[in-house]
């Protein structure tokens, strides 16, 4: 089967870490959409040095401009794939579904990775960031809970969300992950 996800939860919750090896082990191509800048940027493609403008510039990149990279990305891979990092709200939701909806690659499952706030602001402070404290941190959460509070509900009503349980080892979320693919 074909696998074409979404991973949501906050920051800490171990997104990146199981979004690699959720990647790797099944053959899906991992969009993050800072990586995908990045890389754009990097291979000094029209998007690219749009993006690199308005970043160079310090100002936050365009949910059309993200939307272009991630169709240019999909309309040249036709296996599954992973979602890390964006949509960050409901506007963005909406749209990626249209375009995902003209690719013909529809997104089959949203998988929520839940943590409570005090293991995650262990963790968090456990990276040792200069900026991050736990004010800061509780609040970053906050943000996110704002934001992402709409896209929980939008993919919960269309029965795509599956909430994962992020405690334990990498290895037992991972476990975890698996069983809801299956």
């Amino acid at each position: 089967m074909t696998h074409r996800l979404l991973f949501l939860g906050p920051p800490g919750a171990g997104k990146g870490t199981q979004a690699e090896h959720l990647a790797l082990s099944h053959q899906l191509l991992h969009l993050s959409t800072g990586d995908l800048l990045r890389a754009e940027v990097k291979a000094g493609s029209q998007l690219g040095l749009e993006a690199e403008a308005v970043m160079n510039r310090g100002e936050l990149v365009s949910d059309a401009l993200v939307l272009a990279i991630v169709r240019s990305t999909l309309s040249k891979h036709q296996g599954g794939w992973l979602l890390d990092g964006f949509p960050r709200n409901l506007p963005q939701a909406q749209a990626l579904d249209k375009l995902l909806l003209e690719l013909n690659q529809p997104l089959q499952k949203v998988l929520l990775m839940e943590l409570g706030d005090d293991e995650l602001v262990q963790r968090l402070l456990a990276r040792g960031r200069t900026d991050d404290n736990e004010a800061v941190i509780r609040h970053r959460l906050q943000v996110y809970r704002d934001q992402t509070a709409p896209l929980i509900e939008y993919y919960q009503s269309r029965g795509q969300l599956q909430a994962v349980p992020s405690t334990g080892s990498v290895e037992s979320v991972a476990a975890s992950i698996a069983l809801t693919l299956q």
